[in-house]
């Protein structure tokens, strides 16, 4: 049975994607779903997309082991971010108008410092895409019996042919039904598994000593992790297209403000429960592998009911937020890195190009996936590369209205590249805090030169 509704869901998702396609008339249409977005469906949209395996699977497993602190990054962080962007960034971009992301660094900076947060942009996505093709993958071999690669094939074939298809009318359409979908799933199953572990007062006293710590402890090395762990998706993610197409998308700037609130509230408030699902399973299960408390406890405690539920809400997740972190980095590769180099492109070769991006990030992913490479660290990589890359040229071109090229340039070099040797060393300051630094020195070390170059020397007049 439960393999049954997997497959009707499927096949709904892909009469979806169809349907969508339909009123895709242009790049706009493909891209930002015609800017039309009413409030339901971009809360939605930012919600379903970053909803994934990740916290389904990935938190739920942490919180089981090292309590709250060792989930401050995902939900806490992730949350924080939607809820910055709709207070600080949602307006301002959106009375821009751009169609990428990447656009705000060529009108701000230029066309050099376009390409290069264009590829900054492409790379953090590759890591999250194959992740949750992966995902995908483990969800139907284990209710299917598929090989792995076999499973990571069809069920990424399905997302992408709806992405290809309608794009974010697909995808936004798609995450509504989802998101129902997520929230509601999660909720049975909670009801469902919660009197096997003594109800609420019997996960939480028999957890340990601890587990329910929110703030770290006084030494050094424990404030910087903690605050690490904030930043890196608190501040890394604002810098995505991901988060920027769904603000774009609403239908006014006040949808887009408050869409990225209301999202980061329901984010957070929803993520608790595979949290708590978490501690059940380690307390049902004490002696399972933390990555495998979930669907052990799901797969052989509960009945066919619950299992529909949770798998139905877990692949829910999971394609959301593979077809968002895929339609976000096509629409980067064709709109920044393609489309500048051909002239005179009409409205169908240039609605082609965005598809065709999509099919080529899709078998790049797949080539990562396929290969069994370690994606899921990479998923908080790419966070990680945005902060130290993208956020301190975002901040100054949008609130200090910076046009210096130069300095956005030297910001994302010298960010990415600190990073990236402080991440090869074994060191008890968090790398990420090295490259957002080297970001903001690179950043300020031009921009400071023009202005004490600019500024007229102090006369002193000796004749009285």
């Amino acid at each position: 049975m439960t393999l049954s509704f997997v497959a009707i869901y499927i096949l709904v998702t892909l009469g979806i994607g169809v349907i969508a396609a339909r009123r895709v008339k242009n790049t706009e249409d493909f891209i930002l779903a015609g800017r039309r977005l009413p409030l339901f469906m971009a809360v939605s949209t930012v919600f379903a997309t970053w909803f994934g395996s990740e916290t389904i699977l990935g938190a739920s497993a942490e919180m089981a082991d090292g309590g709250l602190l060792a989930v401050i990054e995902e939900p806490f962080g992730a949350s924080l971010c939607l809820v910055l962007v709709g207070l600080f960034f949602a307006k301002p971009l959106y009375r821009k108008g751009y169609l990428a992301f990447a656009d705000f660094y060529r009108d701000q900076f230029g066309k050099n410092a376009e390409r290069i947060a264009s590829i900054c942009l492409v790379l953090s996505y590759l890591g999250w895409i194959a992740a949750q093709m992966v995902a995908m993958g483990i969800v139907l071999s284990k209710l299917s019996g598929l090989e792995m690669h076999q499973a990571i094939l069809l069920t990424s074939l399905v997302v992408i042919i709806y992405t290809f298809l309608g794009g974010m009318w697909a995808v936004s359409v798609t995450d509504s039904f989802q998101m129902i979908l997520i929230v509601t799933g999660l909720l049975f199953v909670l009801i469902l598994t919660l009197p096997e572990a003594g109800g609420l007062h019997g996960v939480v006293s028999t957890a340990p000593e601890k587990h329910f710590q929110f703030f770290p402890g006084t030494e050094p090395a424990q404030v910087t992790a903690y605050l690490a762990a904030w930043a890196t998706l608190g501040l890394g993610s604002i810098p995505q297209q991901d988060v920027f197409q769904r603000v774009m998308a609403s239908k006014d700037e006040k949808v887009a403000s408050r869409s990225a609130i209301i999202a980061g509230v329901l984010y957070l408030t929803v993520a608790m429960i595979p949290l708590l699902m978490g501690m059940i399973a380690r307390k049902i299960l004490p002696g399972v592998d933390k990555a495998e408390l979930l669907p052990t406890l799901i797969i052989n405690h509960t009945g066919t009911a619950v299992q529909v539920f949770f798998f139905g809400a877990l692949l829910s997740a999971i394609m959301s937020t593979a077809s968002g972190a895929l339609l976000a980095p096509s629409a980067i590769v064709s709109e920044n890195l393609v489309k500048p180099y051909i002239h005179h492109l009409e409205n169908k070769t240039h609605l082609l190009l965005n598809r065709l991006s999509v099919v080529l990030l899709a078998i790049v992913s797949l080539g990562f996936a396929l290969v069994e490479k370690n994606v899921y660290e990479l998923v908080s990589e790419a966070s990680a590369l945005s902060l130290v890359s993208l956020f301190v040229p975002l901040v100054a071109g949008l609130f200090l209205k910076s046009k210096n090229e130069l300095s956005a340039i030297l910001s994302m070099v010298f960010g990415i590249t600190t990073w990236l040797i402080a991440n090869s060393f074994d060191t008890t300051f968090p790398p990420i805090f090295i490259g957002l630094l080297f970001s903001l020195a690179g950043f300020l070390i031009p921009e400071l030169s023009n202005r004490f170059r600019s500024s007229k020397p102090f006369n002193v007049n000796r004749n009285k």
